[in-house]
């Protein structure tokens, strides 16, 4: 297994700026190129141990607007979320992308897809959330009160270390399921230095996960970007939430059980034992899935 550095980069993109992470560009147009989405709360890094098991072609990661080391802004409405990975892609110029995303990032690229079918090949999607169409009933995009209100906004926000960070996450709830390297590099990148200069705090603020929580129902359009999406599309899904669970259950999909049924080229792979956090509970499934859809695209083009 190859472990590449990544070349950070700077983009100024939808009227914000972006930090995305590249590697192996010499491979661009030989291969199809790999996009990565990352969830809410998570960051472009975390993607760097399945990245790692793919050596071979060209791959942009990006932090999300207000995560990791893009630029600090709340989201209002997911369509920011799909307009930044659109204008993302054009402004690069790529071609051919197999685009990964989860969770919310899921979402997004699914809507870039949409608004630029052009760019994209294939699409994987683990764990989307997209919700049943009737959840979008009454959708706002209203922007939270100063402070928010989500429970996210009150998550630990002071770490001395990664070190520290990863002492107290680990065992507890979801995480007691990640692979160990997956949560070595959450806590490892997931931290910027206090603007106080005593320590560490987190990457994507608290009140802008929250504000990606709070917001999750503003894009009822979504389903408009599926039905106009014709490329090949995988769904990973986790297992569904239990009734009597209620909303804040984040460890079970957010996703519609019948969504996959919503793509005119969609297929689905179930995992019932799995949290939401797929890609950190099986990175090397997840990577040879991704070689495979990387493989079928390459194949397509050439037929």
């Amino acid at each position: 297994m190859t472990k590449q550095t990544p070349v950070q980069h700077d983009a100024l993109v939808n009227g914000v700026r972006l930090t995305y992470f590249e590697r192996n560009p010499t491979a661009r147009g030989a291969h199809p190129t790999l996009l990565f989405a990352h969830a809410n709360g998570y960051h472009a890094r975390i993607w760097d141990h399945i990245i790692a098991r793919l050596p071979s072609y060209h791959s942009i990661a990006v932090d999300q607007r207000g995560h990791g080391r893009s630029e600090k802004r709340r989201i209002t409405h997911w369509r920011q979320l799909i307009e930044d990975i659109a204008a993302l892609v054009e402004a690069l110029h790529l071609e051919r992308i197999v685009a990964i995303g989860h969770s919310m990032g899921g979402h997004a690229i699914i809507g870039a897809a949409a608004l630029c079918p052009h760019r994209f090949a294939r699409l994987i999607a683990i764990d989307p959330v997209i919700g049943p169409r009737e959840s979008y009933e009454g959708e706002s995009s209203a922007p939270l009160p100063e402070g928010g209100v989500h429970p996210a906004s009150r998550r630990h926000n002071h770490f001395t270390s990664a070190e520290s960070m990863a002492a107290r996450l680990l065992g507890k709830g979801s995480f007691a399921k990640f692979d160990a390297q997956m949560l070595h590099d959450y806590c490892e990148h997931g931290l910027l230095p206090d603007p106080s200069g005593d320590g560490f705090v987190l990457a994507c603020p608290p009140e802008i996960e929250a504000s990606v929580y709070m917001t999750s129902r503003s894009n009822g359009a979504i389903y408009d970007a599926i039905r106009a999406i014709d490329i090949p599309t995988l769904i990973l899904r986790a297992h569904e939430p239990e009734p009597s669970r209620g909303a804040m259950n984040f460890a079970a999909s957010p996703t519609a059980p019948g969504l996959v049924q919503e793509f005119k080229h969609g297929r689905e792979i179930y995992y019932p034992h799995l949290t939401h956090f797929i890609p950190m509970e099986i990175p090397d499934e997840v990577a040879r899935l991704i070689a495979e859809e990387v493989d079928a695209a390459s194949a397509q083009s050439r037929t």
